[in-house]
């Protein structure tokens, strides 16, 4: 649960994840941010991650009638 404090503010973000890749993802990572001239990587992959578990949840909510 995120609890939003204020108007407009976000919550702090004191948790730490790292990932690792190996050459080929880091040069795709690096050229991806250069064409489109992204700046905050840890934003790029913060929506990334975050978007498809939502996606993933909206997926797995029970329906009210089953399909076939």
């Amino acid at each position: 649960m995120v609890i939003v404090r204020g108007k407009g503010k976000k919550p702090p973000r004191k948790h730490t994840v790292k990932i690792k890749l190996n050459d080929k993802e880091k040069q795709v990572l690096d050229k991806f941010c250069k064409k489109y001239k992204i700046t905050n990587r840890s934003k790029l992959l913060r929506e990334v991650i975050f978007s498809t578990v939502l996606s993933k949840f909206e997926e797995d909510y029970p329906s009210l009638f089953d399909e076939i």
